[in-house]
């Protein structure tokens, strides 16, 4: 694992308005605590944090120097601003060069898998990170997955990756890292409003409806119903002849 060193200030327990003048100035506010040891406040150098992170990833063993004494410590938890990304406050773990420790390891994807290049498949990455157990200068900075023989249907778990000396895996050793799927074909839908259309050769033909009001039973015009004769029109009566005088 590689080693670094940092210098830091030590620093009061600030106000909200100090640490966003902290942050403005380039520096970062920190804590440092942990393994029996005096839980210590501290400001570093952000450019500087910046640099380590950026050369040797987060599973950096640092030397934190302030004054004339120096704290072995891993980082063990950054926070970051929700939108420029750019560390706020870091946690430094003290720790013992002669005593194991629990750690995660990320996994790092190598080749291009023939399943993928050749046959149109799709990687999916499911475990990123190692769960480890060993003494901090053993820390690896990552593990190395190679997929540049995974086919189609195949994968890769973590019984599957080579032994590292010194280190113990604590991830179950079934977990899949990697596996190759088939594409996924994805059938037309129909068009919005015709689901469960009837064919139009198979319609029934629509019953037609007459306009206008249906004549009501006794009405003109309507029809006489079962065993009647429909009605004569009335005849005009006779002239009444005058009488004589």
């Amino acid at each position: 694992m590689k080693e670094v060193i940092i210098e830091a200030q030590a620093r009061d327990v600030s106000t909200k308005h100090d640490l966003k003048d902290m942050r403005l100035k380039g520096m970062i506010p920190a804590i440092f605590y942990g393994h029996g040891e005096k839980v210590l406040s501290l400001t570093i150098n952000a450019k500087k944090f910046d640099e380590i992170i950026h050369t040797g990833g987060g599973n950096v063993l640092v030397n934190i120097k302030l004054g004339n004494d120096s704290k072995t410590a891993i980082v063990k938890q950054i926070q970051r601003d929700v939108i420029s990304r750019k560390p706020i406050h870091i946690d430094f773990q003290a720790i013992s060069m002669q005593e194991k420790i629990e750690i995660n390891v990320p996994l790092h994807i190598l080749g291009i898998a023939p399943g993928v290049k050749l046959s149109g498949g799709v990687m999916e990455h499911v475990v990123r990170e190692l769960r480890v157990s060993c003494l901090p200068i053993d820390i690896p900075q990552s593990v190395d997955v190679d997929v540049s023989a995974l086919e189609i249907n195949h994968s890769i778990a973590v019984r599957d990756l080579p032994k590292i000396a010194g280190v113990d895996v604590l991830t179950d050793p079934d977990s899949i890292i990697v596996n190759i799927v088939s594409p996924t074909i994805l059938e037309e839908a129909p068009a919005p409003g015709t689901e469960g259309a009837v064919p139009a050769e198979g319609l029934a033909e629509p019953e037609v409806i007459s306009k206008g009001k249906k004549p009501e039973e006794g009405e003109e015009g309507a029809a006489p119903a079962a065993g009647e004769k429909k009605a004569e029109a009335a005849k005009p009566a006779a002239a009444k002849a005058p009488e004589k005088k």
